[in-house]
């Protein structure tokens, strides 16, 4: 437990250079706080004690503005930024070290007592306003970009941007020994729309070129035709000529 708890004051100095010091970090961090909290809801939840579960979780989300299911599991060194908003559906499962930012969502899209809910895979980091709906799994090391909705599988190492959530970009981000590289500049994120929109004048460029080219190579064939044409004229009217003499 102490270990644990460590470990959860630890990781927000390593992912939040605006923290200062250790009081500062357990007196007025939320994300903290609502880890702190569900880390009790969820003892509870497992001792089949439900309803004080439940009522722990409530306060958890009352004080921190954090909603977090205490039947999710959720591994070591879990972080959340800022905070608010964030909702944790009961059959979330999140890997260690992964970040998640305000107002992201891990929700379920079904009604039936089934799992309902995301499969976070370790070391992923999920920005601001985004939602991961439904039993899908995002694969380790994996980006999900500021206010994109993901409702499919993607694998390891992917960045998603986009509604609904599209990959577009499969690279590693980690060091040697497997730990992490967080990489907490979103505005680095491509932008799915304007890739497809450079993608589309490009094309027009090179169409033109093409229609160009005919065009000059169709202005030349024209230019020969009248050679040869006036050059038939001639011919008949030699021919013409010498029938006549």
């Amino acid at each position: 437990m102490w270990q644990t708890l460590k470990e959860d004051i630890q990781v927000v100095f390593q992912r939040d250079p605006a923290a200062r010091n250790i009081w500062e970090v357990i007196f007025t961090y939320p994300g903290f706080h609502a880890i702190l909290i569900y880390r009790l809801a969820h003892w509870l939840w497992r001792l089949r004690l439900t309803t004080l579960a439940r009522f722990v979780s409530h306060v958890g989300r009352f004080l921190t503005g954090i909603e977090i299911h205490p039947g999710a599991k959720i591994g070591r060194r879990f972080f959340i930024d800022h905070g608010m908003g964030v909702v944790i559906g009961e059959t979330s499962e999140i890997g260690d070290d992964v970040t998640l930012y305000q107002g992201v969502t891990l929700g379920g899209t079904s009604t039936e007592r089934i799992k309902r809910h995301p499969t976070i895979e370790e070391s992923v980091t999920i920005f601001s306003g985004a939602a991961v709906l439904g039993p899908v799994t995002v694969g380790r090391h994996s980006r999900v970009g500021a206010g994109s909705v993901l409702v499919t599988s993607v694998p390891p190492h992917s960045t998603v941007v986009g509604v609904p959530g599209r990959v577009v970009k499969i690279e590693a981000k980690h060091t040697p020994t497997g730990k992490a590289i967080i990489d907490l500049n979103s505005a680095d994120l491509p932008d799915p729309v304007q890739r497809a929109l450079t993608s589309a004048l490009e094309q027009v460029e090179r169409l033109e070129k093409r229609i160009n080219e005919l065009s000059a190579r169709q202005g030349g064939l024209e230019e020969k035709q009248a050679e040869d044409n006036e050059a038939l004229r001639k011919v008949r009217e030699l021919i013409k000529n010498s029938g006549n003499g």
